[in-house]
């Protein structure tokens, strides 16, 4: 059979490759239509050695292309399908699983055979293998293309089934582990071109773990073949079992990966629609959308989650991990397929949402200790793709972070999965010595990263790492980590300015849009109102507030986790000595006020809209928790001066204190601190009028060319001018140039102005000589 004229495709750069198959159109098509590509799943022509020829034109593809219908299944595509009982529908999925399992098993069966019947016979096996790789690059791309260029996704998911059975036997017994040599995957040459060297590969190329990202330079230097040069040549001491492993590692990205995107793709659109239908008040059951969108779901499901294939593809994926975590050699590592890395977590996190009852009994150790040392500050640069990097802190917070029976959060996700058995039941997040030392500065510092994600990705990613912050800020084994934070003080002030922005930009748009969200509940509630207006701005106010409701979901999660991380990280003195820096404290002070003026005086606390608990929408625990931090920081000379220069009104903290006072939100020694800080306020008010009257009518050589305010701590930038180093150092926190020239600056370039600092200390001391002397 290996030896037939049909059972491989033709070699790469042949004319038989290059061959055009045309298929021939059925009887009564469109051609028009046909040749766009549209209405129909008809092959159009495509090259003989592609997906659909490797498909089409070889033994192994026609028997690997064999499965239940995907947009067509007969058992989900009748009239009554929405009055189909859960129990009924679960029968026809399990009778259609359990042919595939068979017909997947006669399969396996079948690659048995060409393993065992000799060398020749099984090259010729691995070297369909590595075609159906090497011509299905496509099977990634958003929009794959069936029709003339891919293979199609039952052909794609039965090959990864295939390549995983040949791991099964070494991926239960560790001590066949070692025989797994990763470099087979910079050998081109036992790899088949699987994995093409570095920087080869056109619009196909492959992202290495340790790629620095940087797409507009395509040029070799050589580096490449230098670190490639410092590796041992691959010589395994078993060919087998790494040629299997690295081939069913590649095969994932093409098979499962891109069918858990698109049916999370498909969910999507499924639930748009029902969402239309219910908002127009229109019947589920007579809009033909919705049925065939149903349709395609259930017959999705049945070959995606049928579950022997999941458990293999799940164990598989921890031993991937193990590999990766283990490999001691940097080079090796760095050298790497990102898209390790990424399957892993897409599979990981597309089963645990989609079907978590899967994932019972089934323990992940090594992908917990992977994810812990990609983001540790050491092998941080290994992953440079922000969506990648906010993804490892995502599987962390699905997977690891136990959960009360207040918040089941993880729906069918089991509670085991987070516990260590080797010790004790502990949870891995608290028993492992490589988490407890780095996890939590990586998890501030990938607080930051995730910035770069997308506006509504942002929040959800953070709202996650500020969860797994507080965990493990509650548990003594990483409180000697969260104290090492203060030692680098550029990377702190970082997460910290990131923070506050947040901050400010969540509470606006939540004060914003929660008071449209009440006059449209109100609105709506008034029938007589509300039918005087036209079905077009009945239309428009309900599509309003989906989308403030949206907005203020995504937002208030975040907002309250973020005043709870600012109070507990400010219990520790050096934490809090940070946060009082000249850098630091203005922004602070300007933030808390900021959200306390949108809590009291705007009458936050008395917004109420409908069920506010849907939005998370707590008044008076944002209350709390924002007074706690003030009595934080009370008794700190700097912080009361700051408020001072920001204009903070002790009124406005005066009314605070009595809300506290009346509501109990504060105890012991907060609500005493607290108290107390609207007297001290008002003694540095005056104290700050007096400091600004002593520098009124300063010479203009003293005064700051930003702000036009007086000068303290002058620093002289490399554009020539002057500035205060405060000003400055703020400034940069957000945008890291010159503002008087836009040139990139570091805070390295700033140097201080000691001429001009001398000048300054000498008038104001003689300012304050005269004023001593008035006064006596």
């Amino acid at each position: 059979m290996a030896n037939l004229p049909d059972f491989l495709l033709p070699p790469a750069n042949t004319p038989a490759a290059d061959e055009t198959i045309r298929p021939p159109m059925p009887a009564g098509a469109d051609i028009f239509r046909m040749l766009a590509g549209a209405g129909s799943n008809h092959k159009r022509p495509y090259k003989k050695r592609s997906g659909v020829g490797l498909e089409e034109h070889t033994l192994l593809g026609a028997v690997f292309r064999i499965s239940t219908p995907r947009n067509n299944n007969p058992a989900f595509s009748s009239g009554d399908l929405l009055r189909q009982s859960p129990s009924a529908v679960k029968q026809v999925t399990n009778s259609q699983r359990q042919q595939i399992r068979v017909y997947q098993t006669l399969c396996n069966q079948l690659v048995m055979s060409f393993v065992k019947a000799g060398k020749e016979t099984r090259n010729a096996l691995f070297k369909w293998f590595v075609d159906c790789q090497l011509v299905n690059p496509g099977a990634t791309a958003m929009r794959p293309d069936y029709q003339s260029k891919v293979s199609s996704q039952a052909l794609l998911l039965n090959v990864s089934v295939a390549l995983l059975k040949l791991c099964e036997p070494f991926v239960s017994d560790e001590k066949k582990h070692a025989l797994i040599d990763p470099l087979f995957v910079l050998s081109v040459e036992d790899n088949r071109g699987i994995f093409p060297a570095r920087g080869e590969g056109g619009d196909d190329a492959m992202p290495r773990l340790g790629d620095d990202g940087n797409d507009d330079d395509d040029t070799n230097d050589g580096s490449n073949d230098a670190t490639i040069s410092k590796t041992p040549p691959y010589k395994p001491k078993n060919a087998f079992i790494p040629q299997c492993f690295f081939y069913a590692a590649r095969s994932l990205a093409l098979g499962i990966v891109p069918l858990l995107s698109q049916h999370e793709s498909l969910l999507r659109h499924l639930s748009h629609r029902h969402w239309e239908l219910n908002n127009n008040n229109a019947e589920l059951t007579s809009d033909p959308q919705f049925r065939i969108l149903l349709s395609r779901q259930r017959s999705h499901e049945v070959p995606l989650f049928q579950e022997e294939m999941c458990v293999d593809t799940l164990r598989f994926c921890d031993l991937l991990a193990k590999i990766l975590y283990e490999m001691d050699d940097d080079e090796v590592l760095k050298s790497m397929p990102e898209h390790f890395v990424d399957n892993l977590c897409d599979i990981l996190m597309g089963i645990a949402k989609m079907q978590g009852k899967v994932l019972r009994g089934l323990q992940f150790p090594n992908v917990f200790l992977l994810m812990v040392k990609l983001l540790s500050p050491k092998y941080a640069h290994m992953v440079r793709n922000y969506n990648l990097r906010a993804m490892l802190g995502d599987v962390l917070y699905e997977l690891y972070l136990p959960t009360d029976d207040k918040n089941s959060r993880r729906r069918d996700i089991p509670q085991s999965i987070a516990l260590d058995p080797t010790n004790g039941g502990q949870s891995y997040l608290l028993s492992d010595v490589s988490a407890q030392e780095t996890l939590a500065p990586s998890l501030l510092l990938l607080y930051g990263e995730v910035e770069y994600t997308g506006h509504y990705e942002k929040m959800s990613h953070r709202a996650k790492i500020s969860s797994l912050l507080k965990y493990l800020w509650e548990s003594k084994e990483h409180r000697s980590a969260f104290q090492k934070i203060t030692q680098n003080k550029e990377s702190f002030i970082k997460f910290a300015n990131g923070i506050i922005n947040e901050t400010n930009q969540l509470i606006s748009t939540v004060m914003q849009k929660l008071p449209e969200i009440k006059s449209a509940q109100e609105q709506m509630a008034n029938a007589a109102e509300w039918g005087r207006l036209t079905e077009e701005e009945q239309s428009d106010a309900t599509s309003r507030l989906d989308d403030n409701e949206r907005e203020v979901k995504s937002a208030l999660p975040l907002c309250n986790k973020t005043m709870q991380m600012f109070g507990y990280l400010n219990t520790d003195s050096e934490i809090r000595s940070l946060f009082l820096l000249p850098e630091m404290c203005p922004r602070l002070v300007n933030m808390l006020i900021h959200v306390l003026g949108k809590l009291v005086g705007s009458k936050g606390l008395d917004l109420k809209v409908e069920n506010p608990e849907q939005y998370e929408f707590r008044p008076k625990e944002m209350l709390r928790d924002l007074c706690a931090i003030f009595a934080l920081f009370a008794s700190a000379e700097e912080f009361q001066m700051e408020c001072a220069k920001n204009g903070c009104d002790p009124k406005m903290l005066r009314s605070a204190v009595k809300t506290c006072q009346k509501l109990n939100l504060l105890m012991g020694e907060s609500i005493i601190a607290f108290e107390s800080l609207p007297g001290l306020v008002d003694e540095a008010s005056r104290a700050v009028a007096e400091d600004e009257a002593l520098v009124a009518g300063a010479p203009d050589e003293f005064l700051d060319e930003i702000m036009s305010t007086f000068m303290y701590d002058p620093v002289i930038l490399p554009s020539g001018h002057f500035v205060d180093r405060a000003t400055i150092t703020q400034h940069m926190l957000n945008d890291p140039i010159d503002p008087f020239n836009r040139e990139p600056m570091t805070i390295d370039d700033i140097k201080p102005a000691l001429e001009l600092k001398a000048k300054i200390d000498s008038w104001v001391d003689e300012k304050r000589a005269a004023r001593a002397a008035g006064e006596s």
